[in-house]
């Protein structure tokens, strides 16, 4: 069977630079069915979806559903939500959980603080292993049930505490795909022996380049910067390196700065090109060319 992520594999189109772009990660458990669109496709209230979609827009906080890796039975009974909050900027990164009765009291918080980092005390922290987040949301993408869903199952039965189903993380094409927190990175076509070595890597504080697409706490030019500083000195350690967001100068090109918590600092021209030969985005689409991050010269300061 053909899908878009044997298509994109295939193509050897490059992960690097292909993650969701958020500063803050908002998760909130809701079981049950997800549609396409879940935050108003699920048995979370659509209006409250809805309302926490317009909350977060702007502020850098990213909202999805997560639930636990198993059966989904279709119920509608009275829950008390989990909650997961997670800031991923280097040096200041952290995980916050709470749990609430009603999903709409998450309107009262102070969406822009969290987005910039500020968690004002919001529930407790999270101290235990790294959080596993693995989409599958096969009605947004077949590839991510097909894919996602076998990769959530064997790390849950591994014994890792903390593996998540998660709604979306974009490039369905990349499946499975898993975002991992609190340090942010988010991995493509991963294998179940990958993935593990990937967790392992995060609890030691590591982050892991070989199936990386990116931290999300950079827009896309800025983690193809990371990562080809990253793969040129070989450096793991999750917090080394912050990039200063540089302004697109003509024809898609950005020049970023990408300094170490050493004192080393380079630059680094990326340019945006095409994807080429057209392949679909996701399942059932029409092909198309997707942009792509190319790295045209890393410099030292």
């Amino acid at each position: 069977m053909s899908t878009c992520a044997t298509l994109s594999a295939e193509l050897s189109e490059p992960l690097a630079a292909t993650a969701a772009s958020a500063m803050t990660w908002l998760l909130l458990e809701q079981s049950g069915p997800w549609g396409a669109k879940a935050p108003v496709e699920s048995h979370l209230d659509a209006e409250v979806g809805r309302a926490l979609d317009r909350a977060a827009k702007g502020t850098g906080v990213r909202i999805a559903l997560i639930r636990r890796p198993g059966r989904h039975a279709d119920h509608h009974t009275a829950e008390r939500h989990r909650v997961i909050v997670a800031h991923t900027a280097p040096g200041s990164s952290w995980v916050r959980r709470e749990t609430v009765g009603n999903p709409a009291e998450l309107l009262d918080l102070d969406f822009a603080a969290l987005g910039g980092g500020d968690h004002g005390g919001l529930g407790r922290e999270h101290t235990g292993d790294p959080l596993a987040l693995v989409c599958t949301n096969g009605r947004r993408d077949r590839c991510c049930a097909l894919l996602g869903r076998p990769l959530a199952a064997e790390l849950a039965a591994s014994g890792h505490s903390e593996v998540w189903e998660v709604t979306h993380l974009g490039g369905h094409r990349f499946s499975p795909t898993m975002l991992v927190l609190p340090f942010g990175y988010a991995y493509g076509r991963l294998t179940a022996a990958a993935a593990k070595e990937v967790l392992a890597a995060t609890a030691d504080g590591r982050m892991t380049a070989e199936w990386c697409r990116g931290r999300s706490c950079w827009e896309r030019p800025g983690q193809a910067a990371e990562l080809a500083v990253r793969r040129l000195v070989g450096e793991e350690d999750a917090d080394a390196l912050a990039v200063t967001a540089g302004s697109p100068a003509q024809d898609g090109l950005w020049r970023l700065q990408v300094c170490h918590t050493d004192g080393r600092a380079w630059e680094v021209e990326v340019a945006q090109g095409l994807s080429e030969p057209p392949r679909p985005e996701s399942c059932g689409k029409s092909p198309g060319t997707p942009a792509r991050m190319d790295v045209r010269t890393v410099t030292a300061r």
